[in-house]
């Protein structure tokens, strides 16, 4: 049974079609066993690929491709990572379905652009980061609110070559739901040190990000 609706289908396809530039590959991490969601994630995604040609999937296997995990910095799994003309720290981990399968074709598209929406003074924020800023946004697949607060993660990240952006479903990784006391949703960490919940404006989550760095 196909896990994206028809009717769904092709409103994505049009999407993608209208607005992806350049190819972009998804590279999954996987197990066949002992994940609950893995399967169901890669169907998502091959059946996502079908939509456009500018779109690929590559599946490895977390234990035995550990090194191309390594590479990838993926720790858990499912992961997606979303691959254009270079990797700009793009991260899924979960299934991104419910409300957060906008935030992987968000993703997917600007991530095919190389460039976002940001607004110019957010862009001006971000450019003041010198060092790493790793960026944690915890969701939940039935939260209208947290694929707004994701997608502003991904854009922080293609924009910054020192930014990169995390999307957890925190239900399929309860251990860092109680990690981060994660309460509500959307949860952002920013380096371990900063954190906030809810859906904030672009440049006020850049600033929260700026500040994640300056406490490094």
């Amino acid at each position: 049974m196909s896990l994206i609706p028809d009717e769904k289908k092709i409103s994505i396809q049009s999407e993608l079609k209208e607005k992806m530039i350049d190819p972009v590959k998804i590279v999954m991490f996987t197990q066949e066993v002992e994940c609950r969601f893995c399967s169901d994630t890669r169907q998502l995604i091959q059946e996502l690929t079908k939509l456009t040609e500018k779109l690929t999937v590559e599946v490895y296997d977390f234990l035995i491709n550990a090194d191309k995990a390594k590479q990838y910095g993926v720790d858990k799994i499912p992961a997606l990572a979303i691959i254009g003309k270079k990797d700009y720290g793009v991260r899924i981990y979960g299934i991104p379905y419910g409300y957060e399968l906008q935030t992987l074709i968000d993703a997917v598209i600007n991530v095919s652009r190389g460039k976002t929406d940001l607004s110019d003074k957010t862009k001006d924020i971000i450019a003041d980061i010198a060092s790493p800023v790793h960026i944690q946004v915890f969701v939940t697949l039935t939260c209208p609110h947290c694929s707004v607060a994701a997608s502003i993660a991904h854009k922080l990240a293609i924009e910054s070559d020192l930014i990169r952006a995390d999307v957890i479903d925190v239900t399929e990784f309860p251990h860092l739901s109680q990690r981060y006391s994660v309460m509500g949703v959307p949860k952002v960490v920013i380096n371990e040190k900063v954190e906030f919940v809810g859906a904030f404006n672009e440049d006020l989550f850049a600033e929260y990000a700026l500040l994640g760095a300056y406490q490094t």
